[in-house]
């Protein structure tokens, strides 16, 4: 086995709010999908899934439900999770663990989104 994760959902109340968060986080773009059969929204945050990179999506729907209980994700913090960190609080979302050296492993953050899921980021610089 290759990866431990194949694909993650971070579920969304608000969907205009969450797509705004997250493109200010990873300063990229995401283009929310038509609704599936259940009424669910979902985007795409930015991955390289060609070269074996493990993907995710923002999605609302009736059965999704945000939370800091539960799983923990961690997103890529690119070369230096500095960089999107600094931009969780002024993108709403709130830091509740800055940014910490796991030793040999780098560096993580956690921070609550403007949905309520408490999320971590993490890179090796």
């Amino acid at each position: 086995m290759k990866h431990a994760i194949n694909w993650f959902e971070i579920p969304v109340r608000d969907f205009a709010r969450a797509q705004s968060f997250y493109q200010l986080l990873f300063n990229a773009s995401l283009t929310p999908q038509e609704p599936d059969e259940t009424g669910s929204t979902m985007a795409f945050l930015p991955a390289d899934m060609e070269d074996g990179g493990i993907g995710g999506c923002i999605i609302s729907g009736p059965e999704y439900e945000p939370s800091e209980a539960g799983a923990l994700v961690y997103l890529n913090g690119g070369d230096n999770l500095s960089v999107p960190l600094s931009r969780v609080e002024q993108a709403g979302g709130k830091i509740v663990m800055p940014k910490t050296s796991i030793g040999e492993h780098g560096f993580m953050a956690q921070f609550i989104d403007t949905e309520g899921n408490k999320l971590a980021i993490h890179s090796i610089n």
